[in-house]
């Protein structure tokens, strides 16, 4: 079974930055698309950027374009996301996610395998 593991959250101030690691156990996987969600108490998940396989391609939630980054590091089957300039709106918890396919989507259904999470807290 393919298992993700995140790690990198942790207590910012704002302006802060973070880097979130996920270690994908599986290598397959690992070049598939992979993607960062987000999830806020009472909130839904949201997609937070992703990098497609091959032509590793990326998105970026609009909230997070030009802060954040997500980039692999295929040798180490490890997907990463760099955050800079933090609000406390990105307080959440952070999970990686390996797609079934090369193609990312924003739709959670297209991921078959997440990570346990990792909490991100931005202070004010």
């Amino acid at each position: 079974q393919v298992q993700l593991v995140e790690s990198g959250g942790g207590s910012v101030q704002a302006g802060g930055s973070l880097r979130l690691s996920c270690v994908v156990s599986e290598y397959t996987y690992s070049r598939n698309c992979m993607a960062w969600f987000r999830q806020a108490p009472g909130k839904e998940r949201e997609s937070v950027a992703g990098i497609s396989g091959g032509s590793d391609s990326t998105y970026y939630a609009d909230s997070v374009k030009g802060r954040f980054t997500i980039s692999r590091d295929s040798a180490q089957n490890t997907v990463y996301l760099q955050m800079n300039s933090l609000k406390p709106e990105d307080t959440a918890m952070y999970y990686c996610a390996a797609g079934a396919g090369v193609y990312c989507s924003r739709w959670l259904a297209r991921y078959a395998y997440w990570g346990q999470g990792t909490q991100v807290t931005v202070s004010s």
